[in-house]
């Protein structure tokens, strides 16, 4: 004789403390729930507002530098510590969760040009305006700093820019030519030019480890292989491009900050024209660092802003500015992709949140459940006109406003003169040309 006996899961019945509300059984028949969507916009329209309510990216600042921050490093392995570098010469090390400085150390005579911490984590690499190149230990030193660097290079020529290599022991500098240096040699291995003044920034590609970009004073962008004798492409842009970062997630795309207010991303297999132009800063592009999950990157500018854009789109979805802020000299993502680090030359290090409304620190899952339904909800709703409205709404600074509508009306006025040209030339003698396609002016192979 078999007897069916009639169990219940005490989860779906019992209250996890005194305080909370009783459960009560639900029948999910959209018969008996009319109202389901009116209800569910209600509450997405409520999270949106919340949202903004709390948006606050702001965490802290690090300060103790007597001059201009000139360069910032993170390190590949490790969330707490950063190295900084200024227009003095002066090295400081942090460490991000207790917000002080480990130790500092003149370490260079004029500006440090570039920081880039080595592969093994445990040594960061500093170059100078005095065309040394100086190999430091990474370990904790707490408010005592190491007395002599490891190894000191000396450099022919002078040095703007360095990036170490993923997995070697090989680095790249960049100054008057590209050079590729090895750890435990004095002499580069191999030196790469193509006939350019100077080179102003070096990026090693984090996933084609053989790979590095360059970016020149002649309005160029170069693309170099280490397997290679000589670099390999080159590309001429109407400005200057200041920065480069890789794509992490996707080996054959980097984005640059340009000195046409504009951030271009770039796909290595056709460089003819950008992938995408993001638009929305009032003045130069100086930095730009993407996120570990590569589908955002942070822009710093000198309109004293920071702004995040999603890769795939033009326009920032998120703007960060403070009133001390001024001329914002570099950014980076953490790799946990929660914080955002900038410098500034007014000789502060700020730390930021990288989604302005999120809550930090241990969630519960009562309310780790919550955030996950208020965030669904509001990508359901999110192309309703109301909750949009509330979304895409910043407050920014007054000169940035009506720096925008300048451009915005300087912008309208060429495509209008353009569309004149157009409309009373002989058909086809004036041809359309998309915005992408006026970026770069040449390319050479």
């Amino acid at each position: 004789m078999k007897v069916k006996v009639l169990s219940r899961n005490p989860d779906t019945y019992l209250r996890e403390t005194k305080k909370d509300i009783h459960k009560i059984p639900r029948n999910y028949d959209p018969n008996l729930h009319p109202f389901e969507a009116p209800r569910e916009y209600v509450r997405a329209l409520n999270s949106i507002k919340l949202e903004r309510v709390f948006a606050k990216p702001f965490i802290g600042n690090l300060d103790g530098h007597q001059d201009g921050i000139s360069c910032l490093a993170k390190q590949p392995h490790a969330l707490s510590n950063i190295a900084s570098g200024d227009y003095s010469g002066e090295i400081r090390v942090w460490d991000l969760p207790l917000r002080k400085c480990k130790w500092r150390i003149q370490a260079h005579n004029g500006f440090v040009r570039g920081l880039s911490f080595c592969s093994d984590n445990s040594r960061f690499i500093s170059v100078g305006q005095d065309k040394t190149i100086k190999i430091w230990s990474a370990d904790d030193y707490y408010f005592k700093a190491p007395d002599e660097p490891l190894s000191v290079f000396l450099s022919k020529t002078l040095i703007n820019g360095i990036s170490h290599h993923r997995k070697e022991t090989k680095f790249a500098t960049c100054g008057d030519a590209c050079q590729l240096w090895e750890e435990s040699r004095t002499e580069p291995l191999k030196i790469m030019e193509w006939g350019v003044d100077s080179l102003q920034h070096v990026a090693f590609n984090p996933v084609e480890t053989y790979l590095l970009v360059c970016c020149a004073s002649d309005r160029s962008i170069i693309l170099y292989d280490t397997r290679e004798v000589g670099p390999i492409r080159k590309i001429i842009n109407k400005m200057r491009t200041n920065q480069i970062s890789w794509n992490p997630m996707e080996a054959y795309i980097f984005s640059g900050a340009n000195e046409d207010y504009n951030a271009y991303s770039y796909d290595i297999r056709n460089l003819k024209m950008p992938v995408n132009i993001h638009m929305d800063h009032v003045s130069a592009v100086t930095s730009i660092d993407y996120a570990p999950t590569g589908r955002e990157f942070v822009t710093g500018s000198y309109d004293k802003t920071i702004r995040i854009f999603e890769s795939s789109k033009g326009h920032s979805r998120e703007i960060y500015h403070t009133k001390r802020m001024q001329h914002v000299t570099n950014v980076c993502w953490s790799l946990d992709n929660k914080y955002i680090i900038s410098t500034s030359d007014e000789m502060n290090i700020r730390l930021w949140k990288a989604r302005a409304s999120e809550k930090l620190g241990v969630l519960r899952p009562r309310e780790k459940a919550a955030f996950e339904y208020a965030n669904s909800l509001k990508e359901k709703f999110a192309h309703h006109p109301q909750i949009k409205r509330i979304a895409r709404h910043r407050q920014i600074p007054r000169h940035i406003y009506h720096h925008k509508q300048q451009i915005r009306a300087s912008k309208q006025k060429i495509s209008r003169k353009e569309a004149n040209k157009r409309k009373h030339s002989k058909p086809g003698s004036v041809p359309f040309v998309p915005e992408r396609k006026k970026v770069v002016i040449k390319e050479d192979v």
